[in-house]
């Protein structure tokens, strides 16, 4: 990939993958601050370019009272406090034009929820902030539909496009990836595999969304053998308290020996 997509981000190795990994949702200074601390000592010593993942705001929640937040401003400052502290670039999730002005002041890089791909207003509001513009396909979209949303990022001028595959709808409460579909976007912007949410089981009839996260490095090693530019990882140091997609997240403790691995298998890739 070419790392200059993320300007802010260190290029520590640009033969190797790089990494969007952070809580689901800011929770609080303390926990963002110490997730990100771990990860950061794990990723420089891997040589693995970092960006820093954490939603500000969760509006897409099962339930009504979901966990939704600690407040937008509260929240996206916590991230710019991420960024000033450990000097990595951050992403973040919005869902309307406003989210796109008011978060493009505090992260590098603005992320498209999958259930939203398809809203040119969002996608086209995100690009004109001049931030990398991370485009998860939707569930319901094939790998090729994915060429319209990113020309609705590049049309405005914008050329910093990444497209981020988490799965297509199996059934009604699991999803499915692909892998032929990493190749077949790569005509288009690089590809970055979203292990985590991969491997959710939404819809379930307790309205909390559930998730098979033992499968985790089996997920993330496939798509590194696939090709995938980059991984998309939730981690925290307590899955079962928090507030958000706990079910489905790695553990925090858990992290560096699977990017370890991970490195390993890029490296013997890049070899062929």
């Amino acid at each position: 990939m070419n790392l200059s997509l993320i300007p802010q981000i260190k290029h520590t190795d640009a033969n190797n993958f790089f990494l969007l990994s952070g809580p689901c949702a800011i929770e609080g200074e303390e926990m963002a601050l110490r997730i990100a601390e771990h990860i950061v000592k794990v990723t420089d010593e891997l040589k693995i370019p970092y960006v820093f993942k954490g939603s500000f705001k969760k509006a897409n929640r099962s339930r009504l009272d979901s966990f939704t937040g600690i407040g937008d401003e509260k929240a996206l400052k916590i991230l710019r406090k991420v960024s000033e502290t450990f000097h990595v670039p951050t992403v973040t999730d919005i869902h309307t034009e406003q989210d796109a002005t008011m978060a493009a002041e505090y992260v590098d890089v603005l992320q498209i929820p999958a259930f939203l791909a398809r809203q040119t207003d969002l996608v086209v509001a995100a690009a004109k902030t001049g931030k990398t513009v991370n485009i998860k396909k939707g569930q319901f979209m094939s790998p090729e539909s994915m060429k319209h949303a990113v020309n609705k990022v590049t049309e405005t001028g914008n050329q910093q496009a990444i497209i981020t595959d988490r799965g297509t709808m199996f059934g009604y409460q699991d999803m499915i990836v692909d892998f032929r579909g990493i190749p077949t976007m790569q005509q288009y912007a690089p590809v970055v595999l979203d292990v985590t949410h991969s491997l959710q089981q939404p819809n379930q009839s307790s309205g909390v969304t559930g998730g098979r996260p033992a499968l985790i490095g089996t997920m993330a090693r496939a798509g590194i053998a696939a090709g995938a530019d980059g991984l998309f990882i939730e981690t925290h140091f307590d899955c079962a308290n928090a507030k958000s997609d706990g079910a489905n997240m790695l553990d925090l403790g858990l992290l560096k020996g699977l990017l370890t691995n991970l490195v390993a298998i890029r490296k013997t890739i890049n070899e062929f």
